[in-house]
């Protein structure tokens, strides 16, 4: 008995809700298209926030190292005090959160260099960077004759110094056949490198008064083999999970100084908190502003809806299964509305992203529920004028005095 009870008020209940729906269309229809349009917005802002994160993060990881390891002070006078040892290498991990992490090493040292043929040298930073090539020079064959010709970079200020202008460069000829113009003599202490190099920088930055050759060049050069003066990582990911990273690491290199390349770190989170902190304002305002435009509509349903009401509590209906209704009829609205504004949003926000970022913005999966749930929960709050209702008494709305 008590089972078809439940089945014969559960099938009024949504036949009820349904002559709701189908009563008003017209007021009806622009509630939902408030919730839709304040839902479109909304999602639009939540994707662009949510792919301006990984936009920034993979911009600034453009710029190059944002995390560096270097030989900590401990204030002893030792041959290898600036250096470290390659060893190192190999207890840095290469991933971090599934993203892979780029470890170059670096050795810097300071060298007289001159052109070939030339007695007028200048003294400049030699870098020396892991991945740099070189040239095998001679006869071609790796026989007693044949030299290894280092292949380097020269910063434009050093190449206006020592009037370099590049030549392209054929590998496998013999030495004497490398144009002059293209060869220096780098010297430390009296070991000499010969270096051809293949182009000239410009960065604007102290690039440009260095000359970058391989890591083992730089070593042989400096006789520091298997010393390196620092190592940069690029690691990805957000400012918070970087500083994670330069945690763990410290603690695998308690004897190392691990810091962060601030200006690329501090920069990108302040930008995106900026970013964020906009764009979440706009999407309270919108959601406000959606709120009291349906709390309006609600309003005006509540009025008309007070006969309807009366009518129900005199033929036994409880308050609290009336105002479920009106709840139930408000939440209806909210998913519809939300649905259907959250894929127009989604859709919005990839051309507002071309725009902002010169780059269409990426669709989030999780926009397009948090946006729905969003939607759903504005628009069951905006049902608060119908909570009049539940205070009805039927007597006084067939009286006309309600």
């Amino acid at each position: 008995m008590m089972t078809e009870l439940r089945a014969l008020n559960r099938a009024m209940f949504w036949r009820i809700l349904r002559r709701l729906l189908s009563a008003n269309r017209g007021r009806l229809f622009v509630m939902l298209l408030a919730l839709g349009a304040g839902a479109a917005v909304t999602a639009a802002l939540l994707n662009l926030q949510v792919d301006a994160k990984r936009r920034l993060t993979t911009e600034f990881r453009a710029f190059g190292a944002n995390v560096i390891v270097a030989p900590r002070d401990t204030g002893t006078e030792t041959s290898s005090r600036d250096t470290l040892d390659e060893s190192i290498l190999r207890q840095i991990p290469d991933e971090w959160y599934r993203r892979g992490i780029d470890v170059v090493p670096f050795l810097y040292v300071i060298a007289d260099a001159r052109k070939a043929g030339s007695n007028r040298h200048v003294s400049v930073v030699v870098a020396g960077k892991d991945g740099s090539t070189a040239t095998l020079g001679g006869s071609g064959s790796a026989g007693p004759e044949a030299r290894w010709i280092i292949t380097c970079a020269v910063g434009s200020r050093v190449a206006a110094k020592l009037d370099l202008s590049p030549v392209p460069i054929t590998s496998g000829l013999p030495l004497v056949q490398f144009n002059l113009r293209n060869q220096l003599i780098l010297q430390i202490q009296g070991r000499q490198q010969p270096c051809t190099f293949a182009s000239i920088s410009s960065t604007g930055g102290p690039e440009d008064d260095q000359i970058v050759v391989s890591v083992e060049a730089a070593q042989l050069l400096a006789a520091l083999q298997g010393r390196i003066s620092l190592i940069e990582l690029t690691v990805p990911g957000a400012p918070q999970e970087i500083t994670n990273y330069i945690s763990a690491l410290q603690q695998r290199l308690p004897d190392t100084d691990v810091r962060p390349i601030r200006q690329f770190t501090e920069g990108e989170a302040k930008i995106y908190n900026r970013i964020s902190g906009l764009l979440t304002a706009t999407v309270g305002i919108v959601l406000l502003l959606t709120a009291l435009c349906v709390m309006a509509a609600m309003t005006n349903v509540a009025i008309e809806r007070k006969m309807d009401v009366g009518l129900m509590k005199a033929i036994g209906g409880a308050t609290r299964r009336v105002v479920r209704l009106f709840l139930a009829e408000a939440a209806l609205l909210g998913l519809a509305g939300g649905l259907i504004g959250a894929a127009l949003g989604i859709l919005l926000s990839i051309g507002l992203g071309k725009a902002v970022f010169g780059v269409a913005a990426r669709p989030r999966l999780i926009v397009y529920p948090l946006t729905v749930g969003l939607t759903t929960l504005v628009a069951i709050l905006s049902a608060f004028p119908l909570r009049r209702l539940a205070s009805i008494r039927p007597a006084s709305v067939f009286r006309g005095e309600a």
